[in-house]
């Protein structure tokens, strides 16, 4: 796809989200887009695909649970039990298969960076960690550690994305809710990372 066909997508989509969503909900989903798009500069992974991704990461959010479920079992990206049973994280994975079914999205690490946003999983694409990360650090997030998390961001990924997964099991701890397994080996993935990194520098 071309620049102007790019372009001509994004400007579609986006009048599409406008009419779909809520208005703090497009801020967002339009913000996220924005950081993905800064942090795949940054990062060295395609700016065009992450807005792609960030823009449309939220496009189910709003959709009632039963509508987001019919999605999710029409899809052809697997859920665990875990996930089946909590419906918070619902709205990724339903993103997901309306973004494939309804929009002719084809592009795999598009779809799987939505699919992934809220619970993350071990060994993530670099495309998949952007729009995770890009989510937590957008312009309209204001929680304590946000500011942290935008340096963290800028600096080193990897360092933020194990934040990111502590802050996040966390949060969900306190809510009492399931916690996904995938966010729980996403943890101990960049976990290991950090440790084998610390390693090297020792090393030198």
């Amino acid at each position: 796809m071309g620049k102007a066909e790019q372009n001509e997508q994004v400007r579609t989509l986006t009048a599409l989200l406008k009419a779909r969503l809520s208005k703090k909900r497009f801020t967002h989903s339009v913000n996220v887009a924005r950081a993905s798009h800064m942090l795949a500069e940054r990062w060295g992974a395609d700016p065009a695909r992450a807005y792609l991704a960030g823009l449309l990461h939220d496009c189910c959010k709003e959709l009632p649970f039963p509508e987001q479920e019919a999605l999710m079992r029409s899809g052809p990206f697997p859920v665990s039990g875990t996930e089946w049973r909590c419906k918070p994280v619902w709205h990724g994975i339903a993103a997901a298969a309306y973004m494939h079914a309804e929009l002719g999205i084809e592009d795999a690490e598009v779809l799987s960076a939505a699919r992934w946003h809220t619970v993350g999983h071990a060994n993530m694409t670099r495309l998949e960690e952007i729009v995770y990360m890009a989510d937590l650090i957008s312009a309209d997030r204001t929680y304590r550690d946000v500011d942290r998390f935008r340096k963290m961001a800028q600096n080193d990924l990897d360092k933020a994305l194990l934040c990111a997964f502590e802050y996040a099991i966390e949060s969900v701890l306190k809510k009492g809710t399931p916690l996904p397994v995938s966010t729980v080996e996403a943890y101990n993935y960049y976990l290991e990372r950090a440790a084998q990194k610390a390693e090297q520098k020792s090393k030198k």
